[in-house]
């Protein structure tokens, strides 16, 4: 059962978009799936609230230095991801949370300010492995990218990234106005009215390959065979 924490101090990250993305494929594929909200915005709790019974998604807010051990292993035999939202904003919960990750997905913006946020995280990742041998796989993901333009700045960020030797995922979060209106709506990708939202196949159809290319990376960690996932084909 993965532990997958999303961590990045600055908020405005894309991070919450990113969790709910993947917590919502998940559930589409079959499984249980377990949100521990700490992030103080609550947005995830929010969906949540005007989803309702539309979802088999769990989510727990209100979590804390002081109670997330126990909701991890309250959740463990009832779920089969755990994910993290963790605050955007340098925090004790980060440490700790990282210590019961089996990965820690880094959301970045194409922008310097995002940059500094992501690294913050990966230089605790770093520390953790040199002066303490702990190990946690971890992975960056591109947020917010414009679907027909590269920035300068998104080249810098990847660059640089590359430079360190930190792994970025080949599929970006692409700005979509239905990955914004799904807090707004609740429900998910699959509930929503495709003649009011614009691109909303595209939208699947990359959420489908941001959820796969995790579950790929998960899976090499627990020895098991990532499964296949049936995208949604889309004209170009």
């Amino acid at each position: 059962m993965p532990v997958i924490t999303f961590a990045n101090t600055k908020g405005g990250a894309g991070k919450t978009t990113a969790v709910l993305l993947l917590a919502t494929e998940l559930e589409r594929m079959g499984h249980r799936v377990t949100i521990l909200d700490a992030d103080p915005q609550y947005w995830i709790n929010r969906w949540f609230e005007h989803t309702g019974q539309r979802t088999t998604i769990k989510v727990i807010p209100y979590v804390t230095m002081a109670s997330i051990e126990r909701q991890i292993q309250e959740c463990r035999a009832t779920s089969d991801y755990i994910l993290i939202d963790l605050p955007g904003s340098r925090s004790p919960l980060l440490a700790k949370a990282i210590g019961y990750s089996n990965h820690v997905l880094i959301p970045i913006q194409g922008c310097a300010m995002d940059a500094q946020g992501g690294a913050h995280v990966i230089e605790l990742l770093q520390y953790l492995d040199a002066k303490a041998g702990i190990r946690i796989p971890h992975s960056v993901v591109l947020t917010r990218v414009n679907s027909m333009v590269t920035t300068r700045a998104l080249h810098i960020v990847k660059t640089l990234l590359s430079e360190r030797g930190v792994h970025v995922l080949n599929t970006p979060i692409i700005e979509r106005s239905a990955f914004r209106d799904i807090f707004d709506c609740g429900g998910t990708l699959y509930t929503m009215d495709p003649t009011r939202v614009s691109n909303l196949l595209k939208s699947r159809e990359n959420a489908q390959a941001f959820a796969a290319e995790i579950l790929r990376r998960v899976s090499q960690r627990f020895g098991a065979v990532a499964p296949e996932v049936e995208t949604v084909r889309t004209a170009a």
